[in-house]
């Protein structure tokens, strides 16, 4: 099995993607018209297109073993065009995009078989798609959490196991295969996973229902945002500015450009996922109405908070209550985006999606919207995260996202005070073994997370644990309100450090399956392919394959078959 290990300089000499011919400058603040090659008079007209909700799979009724084949499909995303993706699909059922939401139960494992169906190189990029999955938000054991060089070549099979130990959340699985994580994400292969618990049964607000309920009887809802750019032909366009960033001018909510949802006049539940792969958003109402935010990366907050603007960046997750029952049928409310510093606007880059309150019955129950600061753990008791102190730190590890000759990179102080400067090809030379921070099972740190790239934000993704962000300095200001919950990606600003407290592992260390390698990375995903991704270690490394308990290789343990 390959493990992709060529060398970083070699892919980017050899690449056929190429690099944009000029580099976007630092502040990218300016409003430029479109960047599609569509004439504007053939794209959707915001708010026109019917809103559309990711198929279902309740893994209980499947048995706990889910098959999905990861294959390339034309689809109608603009009208009039058919549009190369890659989705993942339920044998028979056709690829599409976002891929299914899986519905999980906490305390039951479920087992995901990804088969890479894809062509054997890019239809229009020529590039090999190999792929490896990662559920991102869970603590799954080194060999099944989509570690970047554990590929799974065309023509495999890569079996996943996920735990589902955590408490209730919105999880999403995507590529997160070594140098071309950025193409296959953009290609499609992105989808929800939600994971619920007993807490969230006893909560009188929308959750999904396990009966097969239609689509339309659904109130807490997938928002998967994605922006893209288009060729003349409706193929997607791929751009990355010389590896800065891609900002497409046509905004997809669960795959439909700008769409518009009809909702009746009660509670609905949004789970909103950033499965952009360079753009920030700030979304806003369009009356200024505040979200009540129940949940970030990590699950239910302690206790709900209200936020007239929400910052989001990508891979972060937001639960939102809106209230529809306050307004009368008819009435038309846009979900806008502000825009963030260090993206590129486009003339309709500022619209997201359109509510339409229409006069429908409704199911009545779970239509209750938690009082916003009702106090400390009204929402969620669970205290495993929001206690941590730093009395019961073992140490700061201190990283830095950075920009040097071209390469992003990310320079680190582990706990012991040894600097380190890696791209992921340095990890690949030292045989995986080089890491930022070794914790011990169960060890409590602070990790301190500082942007000196300079002109650019990064959201940073530390893999297996929920943290808390302490504070944020030298930037944006103070802790948002919509951040007090459990997060497990970390907007950094310009020229900001944020510090967060983390436990690995279990407090009681009887939990080892989580011990091993896992990635920290920018989810700017030209920024993690060009080489802005690192690892740490919890505990030791276990390499013996024949102690298939214990070994822990995130390559080696159960690669694709």
């Amino acid at each position: 099995m390959s493990t992709a290990a060529v060398s970083r300089r070699d892919l980017l000499k050899l690449s056929l993607l190429g690099a944009a011919a000029v580099a976007l400058p630092f502040e990218r603040v300016v409003r430029a018209r479109s960047v599609s090659q569509i004439a504007a008079s053939r794209l959707p007209k915001p708010y026109t297109l019917p809103f559309s909700v990711p198929p279902a799979i309740d893994a209980r009724a499947a048995g706990s073993l889910v098959t999905l084949e990861q294959t390339a499909r034309q689809v109608e995303i603009l009208p009039g065009f058919a549009t190369t993706i890659f989705g993942y699909n339920v044998p028979g059922a056709g690829a599409v995009t976002p891929g299914p939401t899986i519905h999980a139960r906490r305390g039951n494992p479920i087992t995901v078989n990804q088969v890479n169906k894809l062509p054997a190189a890019h239809p229009q990029w020529g590039y090999n798609p190999w792929t490896s999955t990662h559920l991102h938000g869970s603590a799954s054991k080194p060999q099944y959490d989509g570690y970047a060089s554990d590929i799974t070549d065309v023509g495999r099979t890569k079996r996943y196991v996920y735990p589902n130990k955590q408490d209730a959340r919105t999880l999403w699985y995507h590529d997160h295969g070594v140098h071309h994580t950025a193409e296959n994400a953009y290609m499609g292969l992105a989808a929800q996973y939600h994971l619920h618990d007993t807490v969230e049964d006893g909560l009188a607000i929308p959750k999904w229902a396990f009966d097969a309920r239609p689509a339309a009887d659904q109130y807490d809802l997938p928002l998967v945002l994605a922006d893209k750019m288009f060729n003349s032909d409706g193929n997607l366009r791929y751009d990355d500015a010389s590896h800065s960033g891609l900002w497409g001018d046509v905004v997809l909510v669960n795959g439909v450009p700008w769409p518009n949802l009809k909702v009746k006049r009660r509670v609905y539940r949004f789970r909103i996922l950033n499965a952009s792969i360079s753009r920030g958003y700030l979304l806003k109402l369009s009356n200024g109405a505040p979200f009540t935010v129940i949940g970030t990366d990590g699950g239910l907050m302690p206790q709900a908070q209200l936020a007239t603007q929400i910052r989001i960046g990508m891979a972060e997750r937001y639960e939102v209550l809106v209230d529809f029952g306050t307004y009368a049928a008819g009435t038309k409310l846009q979900l806008t985006n502000l825009g963030v510093k260090n993206s590129t606007d486009f003339d309709d880059t500022g619209k997201v999606m359109q509510f339409e309150v229409v006069g429908d019955a409704f199911d009545p129950a779970n239509n209750t919207v938690p009082q916003a600061g009702a106090g400390l753990y009204s929402l969620n008791p669970n205290r495993e995260v929001w206690s941590l102190t730093e009395a019961e730190s073992a140490g700061t590890t201190k990283i830095e996202v950075v920009r040097e000759n071209g390469m992003w990179k990310i320079r680190s102080v582990d706990p012991q005070g040894r600097n380190k400067s890696m791209t992921w090809e340095d990890i690949v030379n030292s045989g995986y073994k080089e890491v930022v921070s070794n914790p011990r099972l169960g060890d409590v740190q602070v990790w301190e997370m500082t942007n000196k790239s300079g002109g650019w934000f990064h959201p940073v993704h530390v893999h297996l644990v929920d943290f808390r962000i302490l504070s944020r300095s030298g930037g944006s200001g103070a802790v948002a309100s919509y951040e007090q919950g459990p997060k497990d990606v970390a907007y950094v600003g310009e020229n900001e450090t944020i510090r967060a407290i983390m436990r690995f592992g279990d407090k009681d260390r009887r939990d080892t399956s989580v011990t091993g390698r896992y990635m920290i990375h920018c989810h700017n995903l030209p920024h993690e392919d060009h080489d802005m991704m690192t690892q740490f270690r919890v505990g030791d490394d276990v390499d013996d394959v024949a102690d298939v308990d214990r070994c822990n290789d995130p390559i080696k343990a159960d690669p694709a078959y």
